[in-house]
Formats: structure tokens, sequence, C-alpha cells
């Protein structure tokens, strides 16, 4: 490894339209070698399923797409993150039915358990989570605040509600829990999140289009059936919209839906992805942001009364840097910058850049990608994302992955490809980031049509790791191997007056003269869901000055001087 990185920047290059072209930067400064190596372990550690998800080299349907999401979580409590793997399934050539497998041979999710040694056993058919469908997305939480997280599983179909029942097992409570839909939809993005602050989780729903195979036009049969020009399959633009749900938490294990009464379904025109719900405008009140495909983002502020309003437009969050509708797939919420804020990261379509929001407060947000160094790369499809500071220096970095929709496109362009790296940009001062993928070990650099991300410490050895659903393949795992001195902090919440699981918080730490704030979340990255531990990098700090968590009741704790490289449990109201 070079002994410096050089940080290169120019006026001129900061925005690149095509991700081949880039205008010689000019030198501007050093900066320290990049100490993170990512390598992937997936196979090694017995993450061998694969996310069958439509076809291979040809996509009939959009159906086919768009892939699912992964989560990390600790289903079983025994402090050590498991895997949760989402599958889809094929269509069957020739004919416009869910293909009919041989006993045995279906594709499922798959539940991987956390062995403690760098390995995970596959334990789906005992946890009761075998399943054969075209599955989008996953939340976590715990809605009935037993101390044991909850699923729900988004589908083309029906959606699953799984109830944790505590001994390593899960049941299906979908029908008896009031969440059973009448007809066929296409969930997409999930979260749980306790919207007028009862204590309970509530359950926000979205829906990506309105899709029926029977009807679907063939590709390149329509307007919006070609890509540069070459028959693809059609969509999203053309197809029929849907609406999003959100349904409140009863407190009996039921839900009723308020998706009318709060505003919620009101916001119409929409190719809803991935959904994300944090406190956004710090007012003490969680808010949900939606990415959303070929039209605009939704931010459903909360009004602190049972309903929500669209403010993205007037929020700055609607929209890209240049006024544009983007296809928004994959978000991911930290504070890059060290204000204490929380700022987004939306991922994109190929010929386009992630959109970086700086949250300036009050509720309003600047796009500065371009400012910050993130156009010199558009190339590709973008997907899940997050921001880890995978260095553990107190700055959030920036890693997405990456997969073209269309695999049949790379046999004549092939500057497209249908598989791609993971882009990973190295945050260098808290507002300008360096690309640093092909310093970054070998796992970003093996190509593959992703997905879901998520983001959190398998191995638990003090550093942020990835895991990563690819299409029609295993899983991959990236293990963070850094072999920096940085030190670090966990925490894990647990609420008494707030949810169990303290989902919806904001948590923040100064140490060594900076302040970082992370939000616990239900869901990020695309469709998928990060270790609840909230990690944070220290530098060269060996314990935090102050953690402050702003829990979603209302209540704030405060905790100062606190040892580091371990895991902090902080309890609601006895810090």
């Amino acid at each position: 490894m070079r002994s410096a990185h050089f940080i290169l920047f120019s006026a001129v290059s900061a925005f690149v339209l095509c991700g081949l072209c880039v205008e010689k930067p000019t030198l501007a400064y050093e900066t320290p070698a990049w100490p993170v190596s990512l390598v992937d372990v997936a196979e090694k550690a017995g993450l061998r399923g694969v996310s069958v998800y439509g076809g291979l080299d040809r996509k009939r349907f959009i159906i086919e797409t768009n892939g699912a999401g992964v989560a990390f979580l600790d289903y079983d409590n025994d402090g050590w993150v498991d895997a949760l793997v989402l599958s889809g399934t094929r269509l069957e050539e020739g004919a416009r039915q869910e293909k009919a497998w041989p006993a045995g041979e279906a594709p499922t999710n798959r539940l991987y358990r956390n062995q403690h040694d760098g390995t995970f056993a596959d334990v789906t058919d005992r946890a009761g989570l075998r399943r054969t469908g075209f599955a989008s997305s996953v939340c976590v939480g715990d809605y009935d605040n037993d101390g044991g997280l909850d699923l729900f599983v988004t589908y083309f179909g029906r959606n699953v509600l799984y109830r944790n029942r505590g001994d390593g097992s899960f049941e299906d409570v979908t029908e008896r829990a009031g969440l059973a839909t009448k007809n066929a939809r296409w969930g997409s993005g999930c979260a749980f999140v306790d919207y007028d602050r009862d204590g309970r989780l509530d359950l926000f729903v979205a829906n990506y289009l309105s899709f029926d195979l029977a009807t679907a036009p063939e590709p390149g049969k329509g307007a919006n059936c070609l890509w540069k020009g070459i028959p693809v399959n059609c969509g999203p633009k053309g197809l029929p919209f849907d609406t999003n749900l959100l349904y409140r938490n009863r407190g009996d294990g039921t839900f009723e839906d308020v998706s009318d009464r709060s505003g919620v379904s009101k916001v119409t025109g929409r190719y809803s992805m991935t959904a994300t719900a944090a406190d956004l405008d710090g007012d003490g009140w969680p808010d949900v942001y939606v990415a959303c495909d070929s039209t605009a983002a939704i931010l459903y502020r909360n009004n602190r009364d049972g309903t929500f309003t669209d403010t993205a437009m007037s929020s700055g969050v609607a929209y890209g840097e240049f006024g544009s509708a983007q296809a928004g797939m994959g978000l991911a919420v930290g504070d890059y910058d060290g204000d204490g804020r929380l700022d987004l990261l939306k991922t994109h379509f190929a010929d386009d850049v992630p959109a970086l929001y700086h949250n300036l407060g009050r509720g309003l947000f600047e796009d500065v990608a371009v400012a910050a160094g993130l156009g010199v790369m558009n190339r590709y499809v973008e997907w899940g994302t997050g921001m880890p500071d995978l260095d553990n220096d107190g700055r959030p970095d920036l890693l997405y992955v990456t997969g073209n929709v269309y695999p049949e496109i790379e046999r004549q362009l092939p500057q497209y490809p249908h598989r791609g790296p993971r882009v990973v940009f190295r945050n260098i001062d808290g507002a300008r980031f360096e690309d640093v993928t092909a310093h970054s070990g070998p796992g970003p650099l093996a190509v593959h049509s992703s997905r879901g991300a998520a983001f959190g410490d398998f191995d638990n050895d003090g550093d942020v790791d990835v895991l990563i659903m690819n299409m029609n393949e295993p899983p991959t795992l990236l293990r963070n191997d850094y072999a920096g001195t940085n030190g670090w902090i966990e925490v894990k919440l647990e609420g008494t007056r707030s949810n169990r699981a303290g989902i919806g918080a904001t948590v923040v730490v100064e140490a060594g003269g900076r302040r970082q704030a992370r939000a616990v979340v239900s869901q990020a990255s695309y469709y998928s869901h990060d270790d609840l531990r909230a990690h944070f990098g220290l530098g060269a700090a060996t314990r935090a000055d102050r953690i402050e968590v702003r829990w979603p009741s209302g209540a704030v704790d405060v905790l100062k001087d606190v040892e580091g490289r371990r895991v902090v449990t902080v309890r609601e109201g006895k810090p």
C-alpha cells in the first residue's frame, strides 16, 4: 500500500456527465494512507445460498430487475448479529407465471445464525422462514415490545409479518395482525416507526407500482421499453402508480390502517422504493423519507398530530441539484460533516450521481454531491448504500453497491456492464470525499449485480462490515480488516417509555473534539436493515466525552466520560 494517497480536485472535473470521461484533475493536497481492506469471506463464513432473481442473461419484465434486501440483526439476543438474505424466484420461460420448482429446490429467503467464530449456520427451516416468492425488502423492529426483534418482509404479491417467538423461531402473524391485503400488490420499502410517540412501533409500507404479469408489455413494445435505443423490459415509466400505507399499532398485537387519515396515501404519482424513518428536522418526532424511482422523492414530515405532510419540495430533497427527478433507489442516513444533524445520501441510475443532502437545520437540505467530490463516478446503477466510518477516524465514509438492471445491454454497450464494483468514498475532512475503491482491498473490485447492503460489526472487532445481496449468486460478506489504531464505541439502546429496540432514536457522540450523530432506523440502504448498534469511530481518542441519546419518546439521556472499544448498552431513563 502506498504511504499516501493524493486527493485530486478541480472545478471542472467535480461534475462529470460521462463516467468514462474525466478531465485531468489538479493536485490539491496529500492525506495519509487508507488503512481499510474489505475482504469477501462469505463462502468461508458459510453464506452460500443463492438469491435467485429473474432471468440470468435477459429480464423480460420489471419484476425481475429490482432484487431484494438483506439484514444484520441479533434475532436471538446473544450479542452477535445474524444475517438475513432475501431471495426472489424465476419466471417460467415463455410464460407469465412463477416457475414451478421441484420439491426441495425452490429458492428461499435465508437466515444465518452467527456462531461467534467468523462463521454462520443456516437456520432458515428451524426459524420457520422458508418462503418462495419475489421478496423485496425487510424492516426490523420489536413491534410487541417483548425483547425479540420481529421482521416485516415485503413482496410482489403479499407481505409477511414474522413475530419472533423468542425460541429461535418466527411465526407468520400477518392475518392475525390485520396486515393482510386483499389483492396482490408490489410492496417495496418499509419501516417500523413510532410516529405518534406512544411507545409502540407502527408500520410504514411503500408500494412500488401496480403490476400485472397478465397484461405486462414485452420488451421493446412501447415508448418506455427502450434504453439507449435497445429493447429492454418496460417501466417504471408508463406503468400505473400505487399508494403508500401506514398502519397504527393498537398495542394488542394488531394494526389499523390509517393511511388515509394520516395523509400518507394522499401523496400520489410516485414509484416508491426504499423508506427510512428518522427525526430529520430535529423536532423530536420521526419523519419518513422515501426514495422514488423516476419521480420526486417523498419527505413525510410528522405534523405531531397523527398526520404527515410531504415537504420534500420545500425541504430541498425532492429532486437533485439541478432540479430534475432522479431514479432514487437506496438511502443512507448519517452525519457526514459532524454538525450533529442527520444528512441523507440517495443513490440513482447510470449516468447520474448520488445525491448528498446536507442538513442545514430547520427542515432544510442542500444537495452537495458535486461539491463533495461524488461526481467523479456515474457509469454504474447504484443501489444499497451506507455512511459507515470504515477507518474509525470519526468521519463517516460512503459505500454503495452497483449492478445494471439490463443484462442484455452489456453485449452492445460494454461501458454499462451488468456487474459492477462496490464503490467506496473516503471522508477527507467532513466536506469532501475521495474515491478509494481501488485501495480498499479485493472485495470492492469483485464485480456482481448487487442490490441490498447492510452495515454492521458481525465479528465484534470494532469496525463496520458489509453484507450484500447479489442477483442470482450467493451473498457477499465484506469483512473490514482495518489495520489502524483508531478507537471506537458502539451504542445499543433499550427503550422503556420508547419502543424496546430504540428505533427512531438519535445518538450523538462527542470525542476528541468531534461530534457525530447517528439514527437508529428500521430500514435504510436499499430495502435493508443495519445492525441496531450505533457505531462511532473515536479517532485517536480512547473514550467518548459525551453520549447523548434522544429517545423517540422525547426523553434525553446523557452519559459522560465513557470508555471506548466496547459496546455500551443504554437503558432509557437509567443511563
